[in-house]
């Protein structure tokens, strides 16, 4: 049986795609409706997913980065207007880490440069597109529980802040979260080979 992998907070359907394109049993979860296969999607709360759809060999985790990253010190760094929205979810998003790892040996938790991290008492770890075949920049961690950092597969040059300079719009912030599929197919390639091998052992 091939492992059960859980996209946490994603509803995009890359990473989910992904590994079930690899042959992995991968659901995303979101409580907004998946853009991919939606029989491959639980729309709930990711709390509820974790603990009473059965076991996960894997979860990453892309918690709401709105509040949490240190981009957005101007609103919601300390004496700003909207700290106490990142205190929140900085608390929401440590009791996630906390759930999850209980329940699951390998876990990863994807944030930008984030307030996030050193709450999570976890090892992180930073990637960018341009070390998977993206010619673009945005430093993106992962903070991990019972898995190896992902390494660089196709450094390419170019480093355009496309996601920065991201123009207003409607769907400006989901698309700016949306996962490159280089590092999508990285992290299939090494998290799921990884996961297979333990399983063989």
């Amino acid at each position: 049986m091939m492992p059960r992998v859980l996209i946490g907070c994603e509803e995009s359907g890359v990473l989910t795609n992904a590994f079930r394109a690899a042959g992995f049993e991968a659901y995303s979860c979101d409580l907004k409706p998946t853009r991919g296969n939606p029989d491959h999607h639980f729309q709930m709360d990711i709390r509820a997913c974790i603990t009473e759809v059965g076991y996960w060999d894997l979860i990453i985790l892309h918690p709401d980065c709105t509040a949490m990253a240190v981009s957005g010190n101007r609103w919601y760094g300390k004496n700003m207007p909207m700290h106490a929205k990142r205190i929140a979810q900085v608390e929401w998003t440590v009791g996630l880490w906390h759930l999850a790892t209980s329940k699951c040996r390998h876990v990863a938790l994807e944030n930008p440069v984030s307030v996030i991290f050193p709450s999570l008492d976890a090892p992180v770890r930073y990637v960018q597109p341009h070390e998977h075949g993206h010619g673009e920049t945005k430093k993106t961690g992962f903070a991990l529980h019972g898995l190896p950092p992902i390494t660089p597969t196709n450094n390419v040059p170019g480093r355009e802040q496309r996601i920065w300079k991201m123009a207003p719009g409607p769907n400006r912030k989901r698309d700016r979260s949306e996962t490159f599929t280089g590092i999508a197919n990285a992290i299939v390639d090494q998290w799921g080979a990884f996961i297979l091998r333990e399983k063989a052992a």
